[in-house]
């Protein structure tokens, strides 16, 4: 998939003030200070697209970017498990993202970001719990790979593998980056790709399938009608 364009669109703290489109919709979800506006800068091929900031937990509201000229959308979620928030903001946080995955319909995959450098945390690992008793459709993402070797990067995700196969019949799909090197960008985009015709051809099967039903329910009506009339 080639991105030919990317823009900011709009930025709230209310799910129902979301843009209406119904094209899929990618969500980047992560602890902060896990390099979400780097991966999606990174993703779109636009240095700026999204703020990056060296202050953790600056990302407090949803964030659409339109792709193609809203051909799909990508959306930046406020980042969770930041300790220095007060109780009050980390439960406003916590409202947020759980209305955005609840409530938005064209919600298509999440992308849970995970920095590949620290071992499985009980935060991230509750939260992919939550997701699969949920059945929500996500991604594991591993950032920051840049800063470890490969043999490392290796170790790091097979120890996620173990960690997850304890309660996982059926791992979640993983895929390793590193905004510097790009490592990561062909995978993502090829998976939004794929996913996007998978949705479309659903989206037909569905439309075709409700006209067939139509058509059908009116033949009846109308043979109804026909054998009703007075002789």
């Amino acid at each position: 998939m080639e991105i030919k364009d990317a823009k900011y669109l709009i930025s709230n703290a209310d799910v129902a003030k979301c843009p209406v489109h119904g094209k899929p919709e990618y969500a980047f979800i992560g602890r902060s200070n896990v390099g979400k506006s780097s991966l999606i800068n990174m993703l779109t091929g636009r240095k700026s697209l999204a703020k990056t900031s060296q202050t953790p937990g600056k990302t407090l509201l949803i964030n659409h970017f339109t792709i193609n000229n809203g051909e799909w959308y990508l959306v930046d979620l406020p980042g969770y498990g930041y300790a220095a928030r007060g109780m009050k903001q980390r439960e406003e946080i916590q409202r947020i993202i759980e209305n955005y995955i609840f409530k938005r319909e064209c919600m298509t995959c999440l992308f849970l970001l995970i920095d590949i450098r620290i071992k499985p945390q009980k935060i991230d690992l509750d939260f992919i719990e939550w997701l699969g008793e949920n059945g929500i459709p996500f991604v594991i993402v591993f950032t920051k790979a840049d800063k470890m070797s490969k043999m490392a990067v290796h170790d790091a995700v097979e120890r996620y593998k173990k960690v997850l196969e304890v309660h996982w019949d059926i791992l979640p799909k993983m895929i390793v980056t590193s905004s510097v090197k790009k490592d990561g960008r062909t995978e993502l985009l090829d998976f939004i790709e794929e996913t996007n015709r998978q949705v479309e051809a659903e989206r037909k099967e569905e439309s075709q399938n409700e006209e067939e039903s139509a058509e059908a329910s009116a033949s009846t009506e109308d043979n109804n009608k026909e054998e009703t009339k007075p002789e």
